[in-house]
């Protein structure tokens, strides 16, 4: 699969998934089949048989760690903590880094798999390649604020 026919991860998975109230076998294939680029091509890969064991005996939570072990290797969960009846699931790319220099992915939910989740599908989007080029444009026409003037100062 090429990289520009490559799916976005859709927003609204994110509202499913705040939304919701416990994982099922089929809402966690809804959000592989949005999210995965490598678990459906990996039919013979270890990783994705164990994925399907853990889906198989519902082990929801080891199902979305396994999830960001095989689909964003670059991605570490950095925290997880409960308080206040919430859980608190933060990815990283950079797990050394000081809270204040570092840019997580921060999510929370009642659930615990379902936490872990939205920080998968959270840090999948914004890890998801752009349509965008490499280099920037310029405006095509400058606006009447921007006019040309000639300097003729070399001294």
């Amino acid at each position: 699969m090429s990289l520009l026919s490559e799916q976005q991860v859709p927003t609204e998975l994110g509202d499913r998934l705040r939304n919701a109230g416990y994982v099922t076998a089929e809402f966690l294939s809804d959000i592989i089949r949005a999210t995965s680029r490598r678990l459906p091509s990996a039919n013979q890969n270890a990783r994705a048989a164990r994925i399907e064991r853990l889906i198989q005996s519902h082990a929801w939570t080891d199902v979305a760690l396994a999830l960001i072990d095989l689909e964003l290797p670059q991605w570490q969960v950095r925290r997880l903590a409960y308080d206040d009846g919430e859980w608190y699931c933060a990815l990283s790319r950079q797990r050394e880094l000081p809270d204040w220099l570092d840019q997580s992915i921060e999510t929370r939910h009642a659930d615990l798999a379902l936490a872990i989740l939205s920080a998968f599908v959270e840090a999948r989007r914004v890890s998801a390649p752009s349509s965008r080029t490499s280099v920037p444009s310029a405006p095509r026409r400058a606006g009447t604020v921007y006019e040309p003037i000639y300097s003729d100062n070399f001294a």
